[in-house]
């Protein structure tokens, strides 16, 4: 099991690192009490399918932080593969953010927001010396702060988490309103005036042979496969963990069945996390 500890300074965007480490397949706690890692790692030890986790501890939990130092002992005796992600930002833009945002610090007391941001760094100076990275997001955006912690804990198995959701439809009854990618397959003659394909659909064998045997079928589904995947890396780097592939016909039942069987058989072959659903059969 991998383990991620997300901690830091307040506002300095580990909301935004535990969103982007979910996209990423982490089963994810907030404001977790350090105590309870132990029993986590014991439940998830008896076959809940969780293989990565990643936990937000930082001072909101008040005395319950003083327990990390032991918590992260039995992280080392469970023989879990943890990384800490200590996050910071200068004091102005800390500032600056609790001011746009109108919250205050956990450790203002009702005092100074700056005061607060002092204090919650002597009380981590320990914890970010023994981080494994530090993460400074004065001068980051979400998608700039997703790409680097996506580089930081990825590994080849997490680039396989990308998922493609293919999806045949009609346009008679509306786009699919989760398109990224629309594919209007149209041109290609229509399986329904043959009159021994009318009644069956592009799951049927007979149907998809008479789709794909044309040269520009053929040619349609090399450039689209092609294309997803020289696209898929930077979709990654920006944050993305999913695509939408959508190829519509007229009714939804033959011609674009039988092309998104086809890319997922294509995607499935060559690796990659696949889903496929025909809206309108």
């Amino acid at each position: 099991m991998r383990a991620i500890i997300v901690t830091g300074l307040s506002g300095a965007g580990k909301t935004l690192a535990i969103d982007c480490l979910e996209d990423m397949g982490y089963y994810c706690v907030d404001n977790m009490p350090p105590a309870l890692i132990k029993n986590f790692l014991e439940l998830a030890s008896t076959g809940k399918g969780i293989e990565k986790a990643a936990f937000v501890i930082d001072v909101r939990g008040g005395a319950l932080f003083d327990d990390l130092k032991d918590a992260l002992e039995d992280l080392k005796k469970a023989d879990v593969d943890y990384k800490i992600l200590y996050f910071e930002a200068s004091e102005k833009v800390l500032a600056r953010r609790y001011n746009e945002t109108r919250r205050s610090h956990p450790l203002a007391e009702g005092g100074s927001v700056l005061n607060g941001i002092r204090r919650e760094k002597k009380m981590l100076k320990s914890l970010r010396d023994e981080s494994d990275f530090i993460i400074d997001t004065s001068d980051l955006n979400i998608s700039h702060l997703s790409a680097y912690i996506s580089e930081l804990v990825e590994t080849e198995a997490d680039k396989r988490t990308f998922t493609i959701n293919i999806m045949s439809f009609g346009y008679k009854n509306g786009m699919p309103i989760s398109a990224d990618m629309v594919f209007d397959a149209r041109f290609i003659p229509n399986p329904y005036y043959v009159k021994s394909l009318k009644n069956l659909t592009g799951n049927n064998k007979k149907v998809s042979q008479y789709v794909l045997k044309h040269d520009i079928a053929k040619q349609f589904m090399d450039r689209i496969e092609s294309m997803i995947t020289q696209l898929i890396p930077y979709y990654m780097n920006e944050g993305k963990y999913s695509l939408s592939v959508c190829f519509g016909c007229t009714g939804g039942h033959h011609r674009s069945v039988a092309l998104a069987n086809e890319l997922y058989r294509r995607l499935t072959e060559d690796g990659h996390r696949t889903t496929l659903e025909h809206r309108d059969l």
